[in-house]
């Protein structure tokens, strides 16, 4: 059976014009999908174990806040995002070696900061293997915090998106903190709000030096009341056991990210566990994950697979069976450019320029899926209000 028919979560009702204007619909989490609201202010149902997310659906996420149009995880690029209107602002953390959260996609940062350029860390180079794989450049866990805010991010594909090098020096790395404050001050300018999603990288690997993620990012998150069931922050991680350990620690609503069907959780693999992603999108995969965490982050593939020449095939039965576990669905990551999409949906042949981005949308929208993560929130918001008035 496929999802491609089946009236899901994604064709509720949205209140408001314009795709910065998206209504209210609950998102209901661990308990199956909340009902649409039909007018303003309607009552929003909270999902199971009492966890109630008021979040439109389709929820776009700023992957990364606005990557598609600044150097990603900088606060130019997380205030982007907020400004076109994304629901939530993505964050990955990883640690410096006095133990500090910053905000990078990875812990080699030669590809997004201008360390290269600096002389005096030219012996930090170094070859680390991260998580199964040997990288060679300069990794956060070797630089103190104030060593780090000496560098300046860029970005990290230039020669795909080459206006955002415009950008490049502009900003910081910013700490997990900076960002907690950023968005208390972004909700009471605003009045709401502002909801951010955030993700523990390699996770094992660091508790393996001493630097473990989850306690200080709890301890942040108490520090700065986003710790409850309510509040409007979201932890992902796609190794579970750094979930369980949040959930352990914290309150606050928590989703897995799962990868290409073949591979293994890092976790899963230094300790034994044979199961692969194949295993946990399965009905008792599901069922397992239901039991700590709220929703999953899959792979776009894992919700439409492509064939050989990458068109996109059916849908599989992926969301259809993790709502039956109460579990939400936010895949990652769509993007504008020819030489992310299904080949269904370049335009043209130069695999830098944009293709057709809403067709895409709109055939993911249509399996169900309760959100998804986007380099571009502005075409998201947009796909989304076209996907809901319909």
């Amino acid at each position: 059976m496929t999802e491609s028919a089946q009236a899901g979560p994604g064709r509720r009702t949205m209140l408001g014009a314009g795709a910065a204007a998206l209504g209210t619909a609950a998102l209901g989490l661990a308990g199956g999908p909340a009902a649409a609201d039909t007018a303003a202010g309607a009552s929003r149902r909270p999902g199971g174990h009492g966890f109630r997310l008021d979040l439109p659906v389709p929820t776009v996420i700023g992957h990364r806040g606005t990557s598609g149009y600044r150097p990603e995880h900088t606060l130019g690029s997380y205030q982007l995002a907020l400004d076109m209107g994304a629901h939530i602002v993505e964050q990955d953390l990883v640690p410096t070696r006095d133990g500090h959260l910053v905000c990078r996609h990875e812990n080699d940062i030669t590809a997004t900061t201008d360390v290269a350029d600096h002389p005096e860390f030219a012996s930090r180079r170094t070859t680390k293997k991260v998580d199964g794989v040997s990288l060679t450049g300069w990794f956060t866990e070797d630089f103190t915090l104030a060593e780090l805010k000496t560098l300046r991010a860029k970005e990290r594909i230039p020669g795909t998106r080459q206006k955002n090098t415009l950008y490049d020096g502009r900003w910081e790395i910013p700490t997990f903190e900076e960002v907690l404050r950023w968005a208390d001050r972004e909700g009471r300018r605003r009045g709401k709000p502002v909801w951010l999603y955030v993700e523990t990288k390699h996770p094992t690997y660091f508790r393996g030096l001493g630097l473990g993620l989850e306690e200080p990012l709890a301890k942040l998150l108490r520090r700065y009341n986003r710790h409850r069931k309510q509040s409007p922050l979201i932890l992902q991680s796609f190794e579970p056991g750094s979930i369980q350990r949040l959930a352990r620690l914290v309150e606050t609503p928590r989703v897995v990210l799962l990868s290409a069907a073949g591979e293994r959780p890092w976790d899963f693999v230094t300790s034994g566990d044979p199961r692969t992603v194949a295993d946990l999108v399965k009905p008792a995969g599901l069922k397992w994950m239901a039991s700590f965490a709220q929703g999953i982050g899959p792979t776009l593939d894992l919700v439409i697979p492509k064939d050989a020449s990458g068109r996109l095939t059916a849908p599989t039965t992926l969301v259809r069976d993790a709502h039956a576990q109460g579990l939400v669905l936010h895949p990652y990551t769509m993007r504008n450019e020819n030489t992310f999409l299904p080949a269904d949906f370049r335009r043209g042949t130069d695999p830098n320029a944009y293709g057709d981005a809403f067709g895409a949308f709109q055939a993911y929208f249509a399996t169900g899926i309760d959100g998804v993560f986007s380099d571009n929130p502005d075409t998201a918001l947009l796909a989304a209000a076209d996907f809901t008035a319909k």
